[in-house]
């Protein structure tokens, strides 16, 4: 009897933020395929019998390709295994799950789906940064910064450098000079705010504040290291750790500053 993949959101980090429904597939998974970046504490959750396979991958290591990482989950249920995928943050937010899930349904295997709290999400309001806000940030946006097989940042830079709307990006430690450069020279202030976060909800987490003009610098000053996740815009000053209040930015925008926002070093 075929058995069937769960495509289970692992969230940034902390085992708290794992949905019910995910802790549940684990708890009745018998195999588990799992990333680098599902901690140890959430892997544990599987049953201890459960066939554990490390697929993990680093910023410039891919020691199992994306097509290897298919057929092992395929594999796996054509033995009759319930699979537990896991991914960290939402394995349909800049984690292939969609790619793996296309082939899973070719191979004629049942896929379920346990979304996960994304990267942006968790490592932002565990800091006390919305992604939006009034009078700050009308909307939010996800790009990667990562670069594709031909060496280039394929990103519209034009409508990314907005001042009213909050840019997130993901795996772009190794790319925060560049980003920041093009969203400058698209407009974007250099003393634009910018949160750094890395590891974020985990015991290891480290955040850095700065600005456009000077974030690559600092990150690199700072030994900051993958997963790093940036958070761009006004809404970063909502922070009880940026150093200029928050009034500031809200009295530009004539949008009164509720007590609470004032921010302190």
């Amino acid at each position: 009897m075929t058995g069937k993949v769960c495509l289970i959101g692992a969230g940034p980090g902390d085992v708290e933020l794992l949905t019910l429904r995910a802790h549940r597939m684990l708890q009745e998974s018998d195999a588990a395929v799992y990333d680098r970046l599902v901690s140890p504490e959430i892997l544990a959750l599987a049953p201890p019998s459960a066939k554990k396979v490390f697929v993990g991958k680093s910023p410039d290591s891919h020691p199992v390709p994306q097509e290897k990482i298919n057929e092992i989950l395929a594999d796996l249920a054509d033995e009759g295994h319930t699979v537990a995928r896991l991914k960290g943050g939402d394995p349909l937010i800049f984690g292939r799950g969609s790619e793996e899930a296309a082939y899973l349904a070719e191979r004629g295997i049942e896929v379920e789906y346990a979304p996960g709290i994304t990267a942006a999400q968790g490592a932002a309001s565990a800091s006390g940064v919305p992604l939006t806000h009034r009078g700050l940030a009308t909307g939010v946006r996800y790009v990667t910064g990562h670069r594709q097989a031909n060496g280039s940042l394929d990103l519209d830079w034009k409508s990314l450098a907005s001042e009213e709307t909050t840019l997130v990006v993901y795996m772009g430690v190794a790319n925060i000079g560049q980003i920041a450069m093009r969203l400058v020279a698209e407009g974007l202030s250099e003393t634009t705010p910018v949160m750094a976060i890395a590891n974020a909800t985990t015991p290891r987490e480290t955040r850095l504040y700065s600005e456009l003009g000077r974030v690559a610098l600092d990150t690199r000053d700072a030994g900051l290291k993958a997963p790093v996740l940036f958070v761009i815009g006004k809404v970063v000053t909502l922070s009880a750790e940026w150093p200029q209040a928050a009034s500031e930015f809200l009295k530009m925008a004539e949008v009164p500053c509720a007590t609470g926002l004032q921010a302190h070093a």
